[in-house]
């Protein structure tokens, strides 16, 4: 059994490209015009910048930031210590600082708790990663960067149609709030319901990776934001920096989603809610399993699933055992970032957390395209390994 199969996946999907290619028109057309509204609305922001991969669209939103003279040089950014390492790469690409935070592992996601005590006279920003699908906004991260002035950064590249669950129903506040107040003029915020991923905080970044939950044919990412000055200059910085042909007021890159891949998420766009909710599904059957050497992390209704990860002490066993069995599964991630060689300076690091993580994950298949039969395979065998 393939871990994912993109094929089956993709094909109905193909005839957005097929018209895009018959149009003539592959750059900053009607169908990246489309998708950027479609997608705000979807996610709850009022803009969507198309860019080339998941990585541009955290280093525009750093650069733009610096451009607009929020950040600096040597800035600090609080970052979860065991995120995939493009979510590092957008900080020090910036001359940011990233200041790894671990996570908690009950969530896997970045330790509310331990944030605070990070904070220095030279902290901007704290990035939040919802990964594996899951949110990892809390009420008390939206505190910390309204009490300290922080921008609150999500990377929500495995993430896509993810909720944010309010834990009671009352009023509380974004940090980004920008509705006055009427008795005190104060900004403030106020919503009862959900809100998606990627609205909860000042701007956020999208990776397309085929892979994902919401998958294009190739690379595209993109940003969401409610700041429309970030947006325009996010949009210019994309675009070698000119807003205007053939001026030039930034020194821009190239970064633009082309209009076949554009075409395609817009059309698969229709269907992601119905397809993380049957991704839930099979997350479901996978709560059966009940062997002491095999840990699933729970999650809440919020999580889509885009990896569903599995913890066990002898990992690389578990790995060949459902390999002989042609059950096909990945590791996500086996060598943490303060561990690789691009950052050295960090190797002599200890978070214990993170490197339990990364020595014991596991990632199951967990997708659309498989039927319950087959995730109850997987949980018999996943019982019967010993």
């Amino acid at each position: 059994m393939r871990y994912l199969d993109l094929k089956r996946i993709n094909e109905p999907y193909v005839h957005a490209a097929d018209e895009v290619l018959r149009s003539g028109w592959y750059i900053r057309g009607e169908a990246t015009s489309l998708f950027e509204q479609h997608y705000a609305e979807y996610i709850g922001t009022e803009h969507c910048i198309g860019c080339g991969n998941g990585l541009d669209a955290l280093t525009l939103i750093f650069r733009a930031y610096k451009e607009l003279g929020v950040m600096k040089d040597g800035d600090e950014v609080i970052v979860p210590a065991n995120t995939y390492i493009a979510s590092i790469l957008a900080i020090t690409e910036n001359n940011l600082v990233p200041v790894l935070v671990e996570p908690d592992i009950t969530t896997l996601q970045i330790d509310d708790t331990l944030i605070e005590q990070s904070v220095s006279p030279r902290t901007r920003a704290i990035m939040i990663v919802h990964l594996y699908g899951r949110c990892a906004y809390t009420e008390r991260i939206g505190d910390i960067c309204r009490r300290h002035g922080l921008k609150l950064i999500e990377d929500n590249a495995q993430a896509h149609g993810c909720t944010y669950l309010p834990p009671r129903e009352e009023t509380y506040l974004l940090p980004h709030s920008c509705v006055p107040s009427v008795a005190s003029g104060k900004p403030i915020t106020t919503f009862h319901i959900p809100r998606k991923t990627a609205s909860l905080g000042h701007a956020a970044a999208h990776s397309f990776y085929p892979t994902k939950n919401l998958g294009a044919f190739g690379d595209a990412g993109a940003v969401t934001t409610d700041d429309a000055d970030l947006a325009d200059l996010i949009r210019s910085l994309g675009n070698y920096g000119s807003a205007r042909h053939y001026v030039f007021d930034h020194i821009g890159r190239n970064s633009r989603m082309d209009e076949i891949q554009a075409a395609i998420l817009d059309a698969k766009l229709h269907d992601l809610d119905a397809n993380n909710e049957r991704r839930r599904e099979i997350a479901n059957i996978y709560n059966k399993v009940e062997n002491p050497l095999i840990n699933i992390p729970r999650c809440n209704r919020d999580s889509v699933y885009h990896i569903f990860p599995v913890l066990s002490p002898r990992r690389d066993d578990l790995r060949q055992y459902l390999a002989d069995h042609d059950v096909q599964t990945e590791i996500h991630y086996p060598i943490p970032p303060h561990k690789q060689a691009c950052y050295r300076e960090w190797n002599s690091l200890s978070l214990p957390v993170t490197e339990m993580i990364h020595a014991q994950e596991l990632s199951i298949p967990c997708n659309q395209a498989m039927t319950n039969e087959e995730a109850e395979r997987i949980v018999d065998l996943l019982n019967d390994f010993r």
